[in-house]
């Protein structure tokens, strides 16, 4: 059973690493493993009481982190319906391009670890295109921005997925993620960040003017509406954590309490308004909107890994890593690295059914280094994290032109962040 179970889950790895060579969507390739693995581990254990306990125990680990997923997903498509990060974007102009990378790179480490670096590298990547007139310059800013993206996400649990796994999980706190991780997380933009900006000294932006089209975007709102629905959404995503940590419940609980606020504030806000009008800015297409294709994705890998941990095999793989290597540091830099090549998702999940809380209590140097090292580690390959797949298909950007421009600094800022973290931790514990 041991040997079918690990055979199917490195096949639907494998297909989910590939999906974009043999153009199968990885959400169906997730799915598809997670029933055969739980089929075969189902009919091999024989025992449908220890199995529908255990699946309904991976049910509900996996429905916090979706509920959470989907809460937070919305909130940001409904800020962005009423044109809310203008308030942030509207105010980024220089005239030369190293300072304006320095202004993108900052602004996107901080949005990102607000909303999440996906959403944020969408809207960093779409506001290049109506400042940048040269492709060549706004392809340097894509692979900054995918960094800053990452890196931002890395310090806070509601800034990347796997953050957010290992947060929801137990594995960290809110205060302890960031005051740990927010230094390395910083360098390793830093690093790549001064890099670029000094390759750019003396250049000056060439700007594109801008269209009708941009024009009509700003119409649909008023600034009172886009002010009032960005600051709304915003707090309420900085407030889950407080949430949970005041009330001791689940962050998903906070976020669709949020979602509630939002919903009832926008329809008040346009009770008044046409219908057709008003239906472009609603919380119901909002939830058309956002990706349902991760959503599922997360939902197939999820419950695959539980097959995993459950028949033990993930720690029987722990103990094997901590016998052949025998460093936790350079056992979680490698997953770090594996990261850009293959989804970070399924690697974090792995890692927590890996290792126990009771043998790695929360905020153990473990979780954190794993939650800096996984989120920037997809950095240094364009297919490495959402954030990158997501610029790849705005900026039309090449693998291998990735892989010569970018890889290397992305690399740098990684190495860099990690150093900086295991000094820290050595400094201070």
């Amino acid at each position: 059973m041991l040997t079918a179970l690990a055979v199917i889950f490195v096949l639907a790895y494998a297909a989910i690493a590939l999906e974009h060579p043999i153009r199968i969507n990885k959400a169906a390739s997730a799915l598809v493993g997670a029933g055969l693995l739980w089929t075969v581990y189902a009919v091999s254990l024989g025992d449908p009481p220890t199995i529908g306990a255990q699946l309904g125990e991976s049910v509900m680990a996996t429905a916090q982190i979706i509920f959470f997923l989907m809460g937070a997903m919305t909130i940001v498509e409904v800020v962005d319906a009423h044109n809310g990060f203008d308030v942030v974007t509207r105010r980024i102009r220089t005239a030369r391009l190293s300072t304006l990378l320095w202004l993108v790179g900052g602004v996107t480490f901080f949005l990102s670890a607000i909303l999440d670096n996906l959403t944020t590298t969408i809207v960093m990547v779409s506001l290049m295109r109506k400042l940048l007139a040269r492709q060549d310059d706004r392809l340097f800013f894509a692979g900054i921005i995918i960094i800053a993206a990452n890196s931002g996400g890395a310090w806070s649990p509601i800034g990347d997925v796997t953050t957010t796994m290992l947060w929801i999980g137990g594995q960290i706190t809110t205060l302890a993620i960031i005051t740990g991780v927010f230094l390395p997380s910083a360098v390793s933009l830093l690093v790549p960040l001064a890099i670029t900006a000094f390759t750019l000294r003396g250049r000056e932006v060439v700007s594109r003017a801008a269209g009708d089209g941009e024009a009509q975007a700003d119409a649909r709102t008023t600034q009172f509406e886009r002010n009032l629905m960005f600051f709304l959404g915003l707090g309420i995503l900085v407030a889950v954590p407080v949430f949970k940590t005041v009330t001791h419940l689940p962050p998903f609980l906070g976020i669709l309490f949020g979602l509630g606020i939002v919903w009832l504030v926008g329809d008040l806000l346009h009770r008044n308004k046409d219908d057709v009008f008003r239906a472009r800015l609603t919380l119901t297409h909002a939830l058309s909107r956002i990706d349902m294709s991760s959503i599922v994705f997360f939902i197939g890998i999820l419950l695959a890994v539980a097959t995993l941990e459950h028949a033990h095999i993930l720690t029987s793989l722990a103990q094997w890593l901590d016998r052949v290597i025998g460093r936790q540091d350079v056992i979680v830099m490698i997953i770090g690295i594996a990261s850009a090549v293959v989804d970070n998702v399924p690697l974090v999940a792995a890692s927590m059914g890996m290792y126990s809380l009771e043998q790695y209590p929360p905020d153990h140097f473990l979780w954190e280094f794993l939650a800096y090292c996984a989120g920037t580690g997809g950095s240094i390959l364009v297919i490495g994290s959402a954030a990158g797949v997501a610029a790849m298909g705005l900026e039309k950007i090449h693998f291998f032109w990735y892989v010569r421009r970018i890889s290397g600094l992305a690399l740098a800022g990684y190495l860099a962040g990690a150093a900086v973290y295991l000094l820290e931790h050595r400094l201070m514990g």
